[in-house]
Order: structure tokens, then C-alpha cells, then sequence
């Protein structure tokens, strides 16, 4: 028997969206130094970005990195204030903990590459009804 998501009932509603963000933010650094790399240090103002990510994209009902009120992920950086020389996102949806969630992103390619990518030095972390988000510069 598969798990479902029941429509209507809060998922996790004792969850600590700023215990999440530190532990995918250990979860990330521990994967960073497995590959020999630096540890990125967590930056207020990308968490920032990164909540107003989830938030948008619960609110409007999209999964996308093109936001429709923000733009793309560079678009919203800049909006935000944020000057960066690299710069990347990941997005996800629907998992309930900070490990199933990197184990999800570490699995896939693209968004394994932005949490393993040597150029970016800095991390902004939210979760939000459901919603991951990492904002990553350099």
C-alpha cells in the first residue's frame, strides 16, 4: 500500500521551517565536504529570497523556477537586492523532511550540481507548506 497525501489536512504542522533550513543546510555542507569542497555558510537575505519563493509558489499554485510575479530565479535575486557573480536555485515539492528531501535533490543531476557546484560560497534555505526551496550564489 502506497502513501497518499490526504487534500485538506496541514502536513506537518509541528514542522520548524528554520530547524529544516539548518538541517538541509548540514545535510548540503556534508555533502560539500565529502566532495572536498567548502562549506557554504547560510545568508539571511537568500533565505529571504528563497521563502518568498515557496511562499509564491504555494500561494499561486505553480512549480516552476519562472516565479509569475518574481520572474526567474536571477530576476527575483535582483528585485531582492542580491549581487552575485554564479547563481542557482532548486525547488521541490512535497517532502516531509530535510533528508528526503536532499536525498530527492542529490539523486537528480541538476540539482545535485548546484549543492556540489565549487563557485558558489553562499545558501539561502526556506520551507514552506510543502515547499523547498535553495537559493545558491557565489
Amino acid at each position: 500500500m502506497t502513501a497518499k497525501q490526504i487534500p485538506n489536512v496541514p502536513s506537518q504542522p509541528a514542522a520548524n521551517p528554520t530547524g529544516f533550513a539548518q538541517q538541509v543546510l548540514d545535510l548540503v555542507n556534508r555533502e560539500r565536504t565529502n566532495a572536498g569542497l567548502k562549506s557554504l555558510s547560510m545568508n539571511a537575505s537568500l533565505s529571504g529570497v528563497a521563502m518568498a519563493k515557496a511562499q509564491d509558489m504555494y500561494n499561486n499554485n505553480y512549480f516552476d523556477h519562472q516565479s509569475p510575479t518574481y520572474g526567474s530565479p536571477f530576476d527575483m535575486m535582483k528585485k531582492f537586492g542580491i549581487s552575485y557573480n554564479s547563481a542557482g536555485e532548486n525547488i521541490a515539492k512535497g517532502q516531509t523532511s530535510p533528508t528526503e528531501v536532499m536525498n530527492q535533490w542529490m539523486s537528480s543531476p541538476d540539482h545535485r550540481a548546484n549543492i556540489l557546484n565549487g563557485n558558489y560560497t553562499q545558501i539561502g534555505i526556506a520551507y514552506y507548506n510543502g515547499q523547498w526551496v535553495q537559493e545558491f550564489t557565489g
